[in-house]
C-alpha cells in the first residue's frame, strides 16, 4: 500500500482522512503546515501528498509549487483539498504543481478514488 502524507493545519481533518486511508490500508505521515509538508515530503518520500490551502506560514499553494519544483520530491503527486472551491483557486492550485483538486468536504470514495487515479 501507498506511503501518503496529510498536511492540513486542522486536526480534524487530520483524523478523518488519515483514518480513511488508514482504514483502507495506507501508511499515513501528518504535517500541520505547509513549512512541516515540505520538510517532511523532503525526508520521506511519500507517494502522495493530500494538502489543505488555508495554513499559517507557508500556504498550501506555496508548498505545493515548492514541492512540484524540487528536483527531489517533484514526482510526488500533490492533491490539494481544500474549502476553496472557487474556478480560480482550482486553476492556480494546478498551475502550482497539483494534479487534483478536491473540495471538502470529501467523501471516503472521493478521496481513495483519487489515490487509485494518482497511484494506479
Amino acid at each position: 500500500m501507498a506511503k501518503i502524507l496529510v498536511v492540513d493545519d486542522s486536526q480534524t481533518e487530520l483524523h478523518v482522512i488519515t483514518g480513511c486511508l488508514q482504514s483502507a490500508g495506507h501508511q499515513t505521515l501528518t504535517a500541520a503546515n505547509g513549512e512541516e509538508g515540505l520538510s517532511v515530503a523532503r525526508s520521506e518520500l511519500p507517494d502522495l501528498v493530500f494538502m489543505d490551502v488555508v495554513m499559517p506560514g507557508l500556504n498550501g499553494f506555496q508548498a505545493t509549487r515548492k514541492i512540484s519544483r524540487d528536483p527531489a520530491t517533484k514526482d510526488i503527486p500533490v492533491v490539494m483539498i481544500t474549502t476553496k472551491d472557487q474556478e480560480t483557486d482550482r486553476e492556480w492550485g494546478m498551475r502550482q504543481g497539483a494534479r487534483a483538486y478536491l473540495a471538502k468536504p470529501v467523501s471516503e470514495g472521493q478521496l481513495l478514488g483519487v489515490v487509485d487515479e494518482m497511484l494506479g
